[in-house]
């Protein structure tokens, strides 16, 4: 929220985005550093870069937008001359904020207003659609995945699968400014959900007796309860699922959805909407994570990679109808269109 309201337009998407390579490099840095570290050593290090955000932030202006909704208007100058440089149009820039800042607090009653429950749909079933599309279940089984596929140090699955998700991430990131958000959104779901459904048919090749286990965690050791079976000699199909996988996810679905929740909402209820959207997003991700075995022992090892696959054509049908284009577009601008529909 607090980079959507300091960026221009112009480069909102890529910052925006940059959260979330920001954040898939820290986990792959937390990789590799966990190889060479004992985890003491690893929470140390990682107690780093949070002390180094804190004090660079006590450098930083609140937003112009929040100085303006509290009629702060020469704080409000100030920051945008140290956000934009001195040579910006920060009185023009101010006069746009201003047109559609509201100085009221957000009321209940107001989240019958389609410009505040639209967006706020959008964005929950944005996250929704995030997690269900399996993300997590995938990347804490990489490592398993890796040691079905006879890899001779499974641990650098976890570096191989990270430094996928940073190059894709960057890469959305570098173009999402031209190609705007509902193409990536597209691309990202058809490859999630070609992916997916590979995975599905490797686990229907690999264990076809599987309906007859006891042990919904079968899949899990592969080689152990099949030695000699198929699993080594199709163990690549797994690990170009895996890769295709968190390629599509890094290059679309990972970082859009953050963009797209600090874009949409309008300023008194973007804290609201956006604690909804984020509170969804860890819900859904507790959710997937503590069922995936259970569903596994119900659906099948098979039968949950299609059931994801499922999802992620769905999220391709919702971005499709629901989802607005922001590329390139003001955040007043933005409320204005949800205003006018």
């Amino acid at each position: 929220v607090y980079i959507s309201e300091v960026s221009h337009p112009k480069v909102r998407g890529m910052l925006g985005s940059c959260v979330q390579l920001m954040v898939v490099t820290g986990i792959l840095g937390a990789y590799i550093a966990g190889i060479m570290l004992n985890w003491r050593w690893l929470a140390v290090l990682c107690s780093f870069p949070p002390c180094i955000m804190l004090l660079f932030m006590s450098f930083m202006p609140e937003t112009p937008r929040f100085l303006l909704n509290q009629n702060k208007r020469s704080e409000a100058i100030a920051a945008l001359c140290f956000l934009r440089g001195p040579h910006a149009d920060h009185e023009g820039e101010c006069r746009q904020i201003e047109a559609s800042a509201q100085e009221e607090r957000l009321n209940l009653s107001e989240f019958k207003n389609p410009s505040i429950y639209r967006p706020l749909i959008i964005g929950v079933t944005l996250m929704f659609f995030q997690q269900v599309t399996g993300i997590n279940a995938v990347m804490f089984y990489a490592e398993t995945i890796f040691e079905d596929a006879d890899f001779k140090d499974s641990r650098m699955a976890s570096v191989v699968v990270g430094s996928i998700q940073v190059c894709f991430t960057a890469v959305a990131a570098l173009i999402i400014d031209k190609t705007g958000r509902k193409v990536l959104l597209y691309t990202s779901g058809i490859i999630m959900a070609l992916s997916t459904a590979l995975f599905g048919l490797y686990f229907k090749m690999v264990l076809p007796n599987q309906n007859n286990s006891s042990n919904p965690d079968t899949w899990f050791t592969l080689n152990s309860a099949f030695p000699g079976a198929e699993s080594s000699s199709i163990s690549w199909l797994a690990v170009v699922s895996l890769g295709l996988f968190v390629a599509g996810f890094a290059l679309g679905w990972g970082p859009i959805p953050w963009l797209v929740i600090s874009e949409i909402f309008p300023l008194k209820a973007r804290g609201v909407s956006s604690g909804a959207c984020v509170l969804t997003n860890w819900v859904m991700a507790f959710l997937v994570t503590k069922e995936f075995n259970d569903v596994i022992g119900f659906l099948t090892s098979y039968g949950t990679f299609w059931l994801f696959s499922a999802f992620c054509c769905l999220n391709v049908i919702f971005t499709a109808f629901y989802v607005p284009e922001t590329k390139g577009q003001t955040l007043e601008q933005i409320e204005a269109n949800f205003r006018r529909s």
